[in-house]
């Protein structure tokens, strides 16, 4: 990798007017400002739909996009919204994402657009949505479920698919991909490069699993009943472990077709981004199996993944890409030597999270001394607290080390100085590549945390304004980059 930094922000935490961050201009701002900054990458969270508690970590599709993504701005331009449907749109605050107003109507705001479609663009839709069969599928998946009352496919009673409504989701992905490529192309044109996420696990009301029922890769009986759903054994995050409740893979059968469905998988996400992280890369290794009537996830069992064998058929999908095709392996959690032995294996990046550095003994390779140049470090993830909500919880005798570590002289532990030595303490590591959270670019506190693992709200919430954007002196990080050798 070449030596490098850049910024997890997700799309949802862009400013704007609509309640939500999107494809429009402000995406291309944020472009302006990594640039400006001397970042080279922008980390993103699933761009996939979220699910009732707002996480993009459990949707009805692993390849569909996100509908509210799609820029309203865009499709009044082209004469699909009127000015006063745009105006209906209007969030009422620019601080967080309004679920609650999306949820009741964005989705029939965009059928409205949808019906505005000519004949042509009917027809370039149409094409569009022959051409990849997996998006064809969450459509059509889509249009069943509205036709079924919303409900999870294991209570459809009807096959009648609306032809008006199954249009309005071809529609939607249409002009969500047709916009993302140009905020791609725009950031690859600054040189700045984009790395998308792919949770491991999809969610059983899903696409994926509805149009795999038959194929024998997700692990149900024979009424696609669950065996046995993915979580996490008890750790830092939660005590009882994580329920995630997703199904499981059938790796037999999956390696038994050449791991055909997660090769497209991994071939969309390149298609889309410049680079991606794997949620969970340890499940690759074991995976955590857990009954799935269980009540916690400390039932579960550690159960053997594909391995290598598996890491390397991805590998030749990236390879037969040509380029960079960045895959970060997210090997955090319960590391065993078998875990570490397939990250090393792999020769894809793992991570370090310097909120972990002071939790455990000197040779943790959170740790910055500990660092390779093989590695993608972070002051912390999207299930982290912020950095300075982090060392407001430390113990004074941790918050007295890392400050001593980091070289701060200071007396004051809580002040702007001792959050810039942290910060600097990252960049001149030897990590081939380190991500700021834009919180901890602001320096802003636990209330803009994004998630909190094991809890069902107050997540996947938190945006920023323009005006505190701009608030981020750009020449300093330029100047950061610069001596570090990251730009």
């Amino acid at each position: 990798m070449k030596r490098a930094s850049g910024v997890l922000m997700h799309i949802s935490s862009l400013w704007g007017s609509d309640s939500i961050g999107c494809f429009g201009k402000e995406a291309l701002e944020f472009v302006d400002f990594l640039a400006d900054s001397g970042f080279a990458y922008w980390q993103i969270l699933p761009l996939c739909m979220a699910d009732e508690c707002n996480s993009p970590y459990k949707s009805y599709s692993a390849f569909g996009g996100n509908p509210y993504f799609v820029d309203l701005r865009q499709l009044a331009d082209s004469g699909h919204l009127t000015t006063e449907e745009l105006k209906s749109a209007r969030q009422d605050t620019p601080y967080v994402c309004e679920y609650a107003k999306l949820g009741n109507t964005r989705m029939e705001l965009l059928r409205t657009a949808s019906k505005r479609a000519s004949d042509s663009e009917r027809r370039e839709i149409l094409n569009f949505i022959s051409n990849d069969k997996y998006i064809a599928e969450f459509c059509e998946f889509m249009a069943r479920r509205a036709a079924n009352d919303n409900k999870p496919w294991r209570d459809w009673t009807t096959d009648t698919v609306d032809g008006d409504e199954l249009f309005a989701w071809q529609f939607i992905q249409y002009h969500f991909f047709a916009q993302w490529k140009k905020v791609r192309g725009y950031a690859n044109s600054k040189g700045i490069k984009i790395i998308g996420d792919i949770p491991i696990y999809v969610s059983y009301d899903s696409a994926d699993v509805w149009a795999n029922l038959k194929s024998g890769i997700f692990d149900l009986d024979d009424e696609g009943n669950m065996n046995s759903v993915a979580g996490c054994p008890p750790d830092y995050f939660a005590e009882d472990g994580q329920l995630w409740g997703n199904p499981l893979y059938n790796w037999n059968n999956m390696k038994d077709n050449g791991y055909r469905w997660w090769c497209d998988r991994i071939d969309h996400m390149l298609d889309m981004f410049d680079g991606v992280r794997i949620d969970h890369f340890r499940g690759l290794e074991s995976y955590w199996s857990i009954p799935a009537d269980a009540k916690t996830a400390r039932e579960g069992k550690w159960l053997e993944g594909p391995g290598l064998d598996f890491v390397n058929t991805i590998k030749d999908v990236a390879r037969s890409r040509g380029g960079e095709n960045l895959i970060i392996a997210e090997d955090l959690g319960e590391i065993t030597p078998a875990v570490k032995k397939l990250v090393d294996d792999s020769g894809f990046p793992g991570m370090r999270v310097f909120q972990f550095a002071f939790l455990g003994d000197r040779e943790t390779p959170h740790l910055p001394h500990n660092y390779n140049a093989n590695c993608v470090a972070y002051t912390g993830t999207h299930d982290n607290n912020t950095l300075l909500g982090s060392v407001w919880e430390m113990s004074e005798g941790q918050r007295r080390e890392m400050l001593e570590y980091c070289g701060y002289r200071g007396q004051d532990w809580n002040s702007r100085e001792s959050y810039e030595v942290l910060i600097q303490t990252m960049l001149r590591s030897h990590a081939g590549i380190v991500i700021l959270p834009i919180q901890d670019l602001l320096l802003y506190g636990a209330d803009t945390r994004m998630n909190t693992p094991g809890t069902a709200s107050g997540n996947w919430e938190y945006r920023l304004t323009k005006l505190q954007l701009e608030e981020i002196d750009k020449a300093k990080f330029k100047h950061y980059n610069y001596i570090y050798g990251r730009s």
